[in-house]
């Protein structure tokens, strides 16, 4: 027992001493180098699970929601500025996106056990996977919208007549996009007014003052 306790002191030391061959400068260098390339690949690799190729690898998504997407606001307008998966679904702040991300490991899951491998089982979760997604957005304050569309830049004399009235409405009750654009780039599922009615009541009555 002796013997073991003398061996990690020993190793800790080691761990702890200057190094012979190396400088402290080296060594800080060295690490320095290491961390920045650390960073860069894991970011790479975040970079890359954020763009439209890696999303359309299920074809869950390539073959459901995708469809209903192409053709668009979003996908093709005027402007030709098109927001793909991750514009709306992942959020940029570093610390929200890296939570999102590994909320996004129970979508692997899914897809490891074939929760929605067909249309079949895809419509029968869509209710609840719509709600889940309306709950997160309503909690952020519809942030990945805004990260685009933004109250103080929009010239509402270019708006249609409703949309100025209901833009100006929102602004003003603090409603959020979410709130009036459910649908806008993906089919509402069967149920989904009954559902968006009682979110609303639940939500209501959980953030009464």
């Amino acid at each position: 027992m002796k013997d073991s306790q003398t061996g990690k002191d020993s190793l800790w030391q080691r761990l702890w001493s200057p190094s012979a061959r190396w400088s402290v400068g080296a060594l800080l260098a060295a690490g320095i180098v290491i961390g920045v390339v650390g960073w860069m690949g894991f970011d790479s690799a975040l970079t890359w699970t954020n763009t439209e190729q890696f999303c359309l690898s299920c074809h869950e998504m390539r073959d459901n929601v995708y469809q209903e997407y192409r053709g668009t606001i979003h996908d093709i307008n005027r402007t030709g500025v098109r927001a793909v998966c991750a514009d709306c679904h992942v959020p940029k702040p570093l610390i929200a996106k890296l939570v999102r991300k590994v909320k996004a490991a129970k979508e692997v899951w899914g897809k490891a056990t074939g929760s929605v491998d067909t249309r079949e089982k895809f419509e029968n979760e869509r209710i609840r996977l719509a709600l889940n997604e309306w709950k997160r957005m309503k909690e952020s304050d519809s942030r990945e919208c805004r990260s685009c569309h933004v109250f103080d830049a929009f010239d509402l004399a270019r708006q249609q007549k409703r949309a100025q009235v209901k833009h100006t409405e929102a602004e003003t009750s603090g409603e959020t996009c979410i709130d009036c654009h459910k649908g806008i780039a993906h089919r509402l599922p069967a149920g989904a007014y009954e559902a968006e009615a009682e979110f609303n009541k639940k939500w209501a009555q959980s953030h009464k003052r």
